[in-house]
């Protein structure tokens, strides 16, 4: 696949306008989203059924949101445009759905337990989500976002998540056929879902000067170090300091579990 974006907006800054420079809105960005998608899909054979992809891709182009060069224009250089990876680049994505499940009447192939089918309409799935990180540009000062390397250099770690889920089917019949009119049916699927099975904690956003989630670098900076000498306690303002920026939405949601009921008719 191939994608150009044209004519994003993006803030400049007129230099030189009478009575003074100001900022303003133009079609000025652009950028280019490439790669290709390898999928192998196994339809239902038997009771198992599988589907996997991988996707590489590469996503760059002068800017990936509306105010992202604010740093440029305000050192005069609204006008430039450089090509760096996008916030959503994401070099490497694996996907995979394994599902098994046992059918129902005639279509039961599972155990018994004298007439009783033990495991009729049941079935499980597991979907598996692997992924490279998206990049972030680094900051060389816990204090200021002085860039260090280039815009976007840097990447999160690699990311996993799997979901699992087991349902039931269970049929029912709201009305019986008489006098050559139909049966009304219905069905009950009972499911426990569990996202993030593994409990994995996975990083989403990290501070610029440390690439850490839970670090942004202050306390062991040396112009922190005064600072933290004159608190009245200094080591309960390093506990509670860590623990301020320690902040939750730097990492994907913990494990999930509910438990439901779905009805047609």
């Amino acid at each position: 696949f191939y994608r150009e974006n044209r004519d994003q907006m993006q803030v400049f800054q007129n230099v030189g306008a009478y009575p003074q420079d100001y900022y303003s809105i133009d079609n000025l960005d652009f950028g280019t989203v490439k790669g290709m998608t390898l999928t192998y899909d196994l339809r239902q054979t038997a009771n198992f059924t599988f589907r996997a992809n991988y996707t590489l891709q590469f996503a760059d182009g002068t800017g990936s949101a509306l105010g992202g060069v604010v740093n440029l224009n305000a050192t005069d250089f609204s006008t430039l445009r450089t090509i760096a990876p996008l916030n959503f680049d994401q070099r490497h994505k694996v996907n995979a759905v394994v599902d098994y499940r046992y059918g129902t009447g005639v279509d039961y192939n599972g155990p018994t337990l004298g007439k009783w089918k033990v495991l009729e309409g049941v079935g499980t799935n597991f979907v598996v989500d692997l992924g490279s990180g998206t990049p972030y540009s680094a900051s060389s000062d816990p204090n200021s976002r002085r860039l260090r390397g280039t815009i976007n250099g840097s990447r999160l770690p690699w990311r996993f998540t799997c979901d699992f889920q087991v349902d039931k089917d269970i049929p029912l019949t709201f009305k019986k056929e008489k006098e050559g009119v139909a049966a009304k049916k219905g069905n009950v699927n009972v499911y426990l879902n569990v996202n993030n099975l593994f409990n994995t904690q996975n990083i989403v956003g990290v501070y610029a000067n440390t690439g850490n989630p839970d670090d942004d670098g202050y306390l062991s900076s040396a112009a922190a170090q005064t600072i933290i000498s004159n608190q009245n306690d200094p080591q309960s303002f390093r506990d509670l300091y860590s623990v301020k920026i320690n902040d939750p939405s730097y990492y994907s949601r913990p494990r999930v579990i509910r438990l439901g009921l779905l009805l047609d008719f």
